[in-house]
């Protein structure tokens, strides 16, 4: 059966002129909402000067305050659990989330109504079929279903579409291999690291994932690896499948990029659902096509939470729609979510990015996984040193690796001495949700 290319075609390939017309309409009805309903954007909007009726073309948008993950946290520890942030009553709730959590940082606590939940699925479902997902698909979920938003909504859409849904849920990842290739699975979902992982297991059980599986098709999101060159180039040689990545926050409960079958190298905006902005990190001036800044989103689709001109934090570089030959009329993050303004470390004078790091690592394909670890010496000098298992059967290069791997490091960080330390194979923590790769046992936070 032929099916077509694409989930919307009608806002898919909308001309630029009406698709900026319908988010002048959709970012008014959402501002006059939260206006309205929300304590929170209400009194943020008034601090401001800002009223909904001042929204007479898209650039007006910069009149509206810039929303923090920090003064959401503020809110909710003020008026726990939620905050003043609600814009409907909370018995109307069916779903409640939160972030994965980094240690020591209060989630972000949301929750979301039935409509709010359809909206999550269907921004999913354009992703899902943009790569090629169809009804005689079988999806594998290789995701532990807790209370992190994760891949929820990709479940709900797959059985929009009509796709077989496999719900990985509190398995081993011996468990899941053995299901993936029993099920017939063609497609899989996971984290670019638990992707890579499952294929490492699967090798140490004797498994040919290639020979013995059916999987085609890698959908990746949770880390800023899915879009790294030489992590998709492991993985697609490992599965013998297309790897595609996309992104989402729990912030707006579902993605707002994804990568299309055409693979442009880069991850399509979902401009009909969102407002995206690239700004520069310090100035909150906007930045060009091509030009490095940060993501700031506009969600038109929960009701439940609205969030308008949301800081991200998310790196990104913005390039034209035209850049990619599928015919969508959305633009393009190119090379996808870059790493985040606030992962920077300094070090002894030198900007360190763990995205850039590890798309360096990822290129020797000998290495298993790897850590991150920040020190001080002596209470004197910054250090950084790279923790590193080898695949078995590999333990020879590793003086070959460490020399080569030590000079690529330097070069792409102005010279700067990266320490790199042998572990021993599985001492390292794996990850099946986000990875936590950067330990910084500094005594005092650099910035």
């Amino acid at each position: 059966m032929a099916y077509p290319e694409y989930w919307n075609p009608k806002t898919e390939t909308l001309p630029r002129e009406e698709l900026q017309a319908l988010q002048l309409h959709k970012l008014r009805r959402m501002c006059e909402w939260a206006y309205a309903k929300s304590p929170f954007h209400k009194r943020r909007f008034e601090a401001a000067g800002f009223h909904p009726d001042q929204l007479q073309r898209l650039d007006d948008i910069r009149r509206i305050p810039l929303m923090t993950r920090e003064e959401w946290m503020e809110a909710q520890i003020d008026n726990p659990l939620f905050g003043d942030l609600l814009a409907t009553d909370q018995t109307n709730a069916i779903r409640y989330h939160l972030t994965s959590g980094t240690s020591g940082r209060t989630p972000i606590r949301v929750l979301d109504s039935m409509k709010d939940w359809d909206w999550i699925s269907e921004m999913w479902a354009y992703g899902f079929w943009a790569f090629g997902v169809r009804p005689t698909d079988t999806v594998y979920f290789a995701f532990g279903y807790g209370s992190f938003i994760g891949f929820w909504g990709a479940h709900y859409c797959c059985e929009k579409l009509g796709a077989l849904v496999i719900p990985g849920g509190a398995q081993t990842t011996e468990a899941r291999i053995k299901q993936i290739i029993e099920m017939g699975a063609t497609t899989v979902c996971s984290t670019p690291t638990y992707a890579l992982h499952m294929w490492q297991k699967a090798q140490e059980l004797g498994i040919d994932i290639v020979k013995e599986g059916r999987v085609n098709k890698l959908i990746l999101s949770g880390e800023p690896a899915g879009s790294i060159p030489a992590v998709k180039r492991q993985l697609e040689e490992a599965w013998g499948a297309r790897v595609g990545d996309t992104a989402g926050m729990t912030e707006v409960g579902t993605i707002m990029i994804f990568e299309c079958s055409h693979q442009p190298g880069g991850t399509h905006i979902i401009e009909d659902h969102f407002l995206e902005e690239v700004l520069h990190p310090q100035t909150g001036e906007p930045v060009g096509y091509g030009e490095l800044g940060e993501r700031v989103v506009t969600s038109f689709g929960r009701g439940f939470i609205p969030a308008i001109r949301y800081r991200s934090k998310d790196m990104v570089v913005r390039v034209p729609a035209s850049t990619c030959t599928c015919g969508r009329t959305w633009d393009i993050y190119e090379g996808g979510i870059r790493g985040r303004w606030d992962d920077m470390k300094l070090i002894r004078g030198t900007n360190v990015y763990p995205r850039a790091v590890e798309a360096i690592i990822r290129e020797y394909a000998s290495i298993d996984e790897f850590q991150i670890y920040l020190w001080r010496k002596d209470n004197l000098q910054d250090e950084i040193t790279i923790r590193l298992e080898l695949k078995p059967g590999h333990e020879g290069e590793w003086e070959q690796l460490r020399q080569q791997l030590g000079k690529d490091l330097a070069n792409a960080h102005e010279g700067l001495r990266f320490n790199l330390e042998l572990m021993e194979y599985g001492t390292l923590p794996h990850f099946e949700l986000k990875a936590r790769r950067l330990i910084d046992a500094r005594p005092v936070a650099q910035y």
